[in-house]
C-alpha cells in the first residue's frame, strides 16, 4: 500500500468552490472534508469524470452517522477511493469492503499517543493521519513504532511545515491552505 498516496500534498477541500478549482489541477487525489450527504454522490462522480480520486472524511459528512452501516453505504453507493475517520469500526468496515482506510489520530498527550498506537494494532488501517502534523518529532516516533504509512495534517501553514513533516517520515501532508496546493505534487 505504501506509495499509493504518491502526492506530497493532498488538498483538503472544505467547500465546493475549492472542489471546482481543483478539478483541473495536477492533483490526482483529493480529500473531501465537509459535505452534505445529499451532495456527496454527485461530487464524487464529478471527480471521477475528471480522473480524480476522492478520500471522504466519514466523520464530517452532514446527515450521515459515522458507523459501520454508513461505511457500507459509502462503499456500495458512493464508492470513494478511501475513507478517513477517527472511528475503529469505520476503519474495520472500510477494510472489509476494499476501500483504502485512513485512521485519523489526534495527539494531545502521551496517553493519547499510547492509546492510538494500541488502536492501530487492532484496526491496521492502510494509512494513519497524525494531527497536528507540525510535530516532526512525533511523526518520526510513530513511523518508527508502526509499519503504516503516515499522513501529516492539521495546523500545516507553511511550505516549511510540509517539508519538515515529509522529512520526519510522513508520506503525504493534508492541508486546506490553497497557497500550499501549488507546491510540487511529486
Amino acid at each position: 500500500m505504501e506509495g499509493c498516496l504518491h502526492q506530497k500534498i493532498l488538498p483538503a477541500i472544505r467547500n465546493l468552490k475549492d472542489f471546482d478549482e481543483l478539478l483541473d489541477s495536477e492533483f490526482e487525489r483529493l480529500v473531501l472534508l465537509n459535505i452534505h450527504i445529499a451532495q456527496l454522490k454527485a461530487v464524487v462522480n464529478r471527480a471521477k469524470e475528471h480522473k480524480k480520486k476522492i478520500f471522504v472524511h466519514a466523520d464530517l459528512i452532514d446527515g450521515l452517522k459515522s458507523d459501520e452501516y454508513a461505511t457500507e453505504y459509502l462503499a456500495q453507493e458512493i464508492r470513494p477511493e478511501g475513507i478517513i475517520t477517527t472511528r475503529n469500526n469505520v476503519i474495520l468496515t472500510a477494510r472489509k469492503k476494499g476501500i483504502i482506510s485512513i485512521q485519523r489520530l489526534f495527539l494531545i498527550d502521551t496517553m493519547a499517543l499510547e492509546n492510538s498506537l494500541a488502536q492501530l494494532e487492532r484496526t491496521k488501517p492502510d494509512y494513519v493521519e497524525v494531527l497536528p502534523g507540525v510535530i516532526p518529532r512525533m511523526i518520526r516516533e510513530i513511523s518508527q513504532r508502526i509499519p503504516i504509512p503516515i499522513i501529516a495534517g492539521g495546523l500545516i501553514r507553511t511550505r516549511e511545515d510540509v517539508e519538515r513533516a515529509l522529512q520526519a517520515g510522513a508520506t503525504s501532508v493534508t492541508t486546506s491552505r490553497k497557497e500550499l496546493w501549488a507546491a510540487p505534487n511529486k
